[in-house]
């Protein structure tokens, strides 16, 4: 019963999230691109003062999916990095604590393109 608990709570914060983008998307004026790195910031943000670890803690996947744990991934490798590497941490650790995951996009990526013929909708 406590794991469809857990997963009660990553689908209701998970999908809150995606549920915001999807109202941001119909009623403004906002380009995909824009939203998606509104939620990047957003994450940073949330992060840096402390916000987003308890939503991660109490969502699990339901936060650290969404491209807003994308950012918190960013803002938490940063704040690792100054702490151990001082000043060239806060341009090394970003990279470094979300390099798996920048790493399985790209591979994954060329997978399906080799997989399936991309091009333009036309």
């Amino acid at each position: 019963m406590e794991i469809l608990m857990e997963y009660g709570k990553a689908f209701l914060i998970g999908g809150i999230i995606c549920a915001i983008g999807q109202v941001l998307i119909d009623y403004t004026k906002l380009s995909p691109a824009r939203i998606l790195v509104l939620f990047v910031v957003l994450g940073v943000v949330l992060s840096g003062i402390g916000w987003y670890q308890p939503l991660v803690d109490f969502a699990g996947a339901g936060a650290t999916v969404p491209l807003s744990g994308f950012g918190h991934m960013l803002a938490k490798g940063v704040k690792e990095a100054v702490v151990e590497d001082g000043l060239i941490g806060a341009f090394t650790g970003g990279l470094t604590a979300t390099s798996a995951g920048i790493a399985a996009a790209i591979v994954f990526g060329l997978v399906i393109a080799l997989i399936f013929k991309p091009g333009d909708k036309s």
